[in-house]
């Protein structure tokens, strides 16, 4: 199978390495962001995927057009199965993390943290007595401060979020009416597919205009939590977690084996990344209802790259 550690041309501009997207800033005003085989987690890069820059890319497209009429996104065209080209914008300095569920792994998933004995987070009060990824009442935002340059994330509220001056009030109010509605469409579309959308994150920017656009991705497995609706009520009457198809398949091996935000990561079986490889393709099919169908063209995955972009080297 193909891998695509990094996509670095030096014939574009502006060269920007993120976790597991390399980006180009245009002088027109564009963006050319590519989405590599890097899996992140944890604040740090696990292992590469086979296939899964494409999928993300794939399945980012199918959500971006499926909630173009709820908000407004960055996207203007896609020269290359894992590329897009959009709009740059100035990233807003907050995630917007949507969460239905008491789940996560992570330092700031609000399981994590109810697990740790807090009830107060966020800015919403749990009561005593919940279960590992039980339902929440209602879908909840628990936004992050957006941690550029390989920083941590960190909990927030909306109170801070408009007092620490992050964003004005209507911009929070903007983001979060947005992010709220997202959330819901995608829960709706998901259960029609047998899953359940358990939470996501958003990220927002604004145009030359101080407009604001969804940003980097939608609904992926990368970005979101889905699980499988049919056992979902059997694996938390089990105390289990529930079957999924997320980031987590790798995250839950990597945190079982050590601490991943301290350790160095243990080396990752290649029967599991190929597996996981088959869940980011599975993952796509049953979210989109279509066939995986990777484009195998060029060399490489970087030289069939390389020649679909060649129209914007300088």
């Amino acid at each position: 199978m193909r891998i695509l550690p990094e996509a670095h041309f030096p014939e574009l501009p502006n060269y920007y390495h993120g976790k597991v997207r390399d980006n180009y800033d245009l002088p027109d005003g564009r963006r050319i962001i590519i989405s590599s085989d890097r899996l992140s987690a944890f604040d740090r890069i696990l292992t590469c995927i086979p296939y899964k820059g494409e999928v993300l890319t794939q399945t980012a497209r199918y959500w971006f057009e499926e909630t173009s009429d709820i908000c407004p996104n960055h996207v203007l065209e896609y020269p290359d199965p894992n590329v897009v080209v959009g709009t740059r914008l100035d990233i807003l300095p907050v995630e917007v993390i949507v969460r239905g569920y008491l789940a996560g792994t992570t330092g700031t998933s609000i399981l994590t943290l109810y697990k740790a004995g807090q009830r107060d987070m966020y800015g919403f009060s749990f009561a005593d007595g919940m279960q590992d990824n039980q339902r929440l009442d209602q879908p909840i935002i628990t936004p992050t401060s957006k941690a550029f340059d390989a920083g941590h994330d960190e909990p927030l509220t909306a109170a801070e979020i408009v007092s620490t001056n992050l964003l004005t009030a209507k911009q929070w109010e903007t983001v979060s009416s947005y992010a709220l509605a997202l959330f819901a469409r995608g829960q709706k579309m998901a259960a029609e597919k047998g899953l359940i959308l358990a939470d996501t994150k958003y990220e927002f920017g604004t145009d030359k205009d101080g407009n604001i656009l969804l940003a980097d991705e939608i609904h992926t497995p990368d970005s979101s939590r889905y699980w499988m609706a049919d056992s979902y009520e059997q694996c938390v009457a089990e105390g289990k977690r529930p079957q999924s198809f997320d980031k987590d398949f790798v995250r839950s091996w990597v945190a079982e084996r050590c601490d991943p935000y301290k350790d160095d990561i243990p080396d990752i079986p290649a029967s599991l990344i190929e597996e996981t490889s088959h869940v980011y393709r599975k993952a796509y099919e049953m979210i989109t209802g279509k066939p995986f169908t990777p484009d195998e063209s060029g060399a490489t995955v970087l030289d069939r790259i390389r020649k679909n972009l060649s129209t914007y080297f300088a």
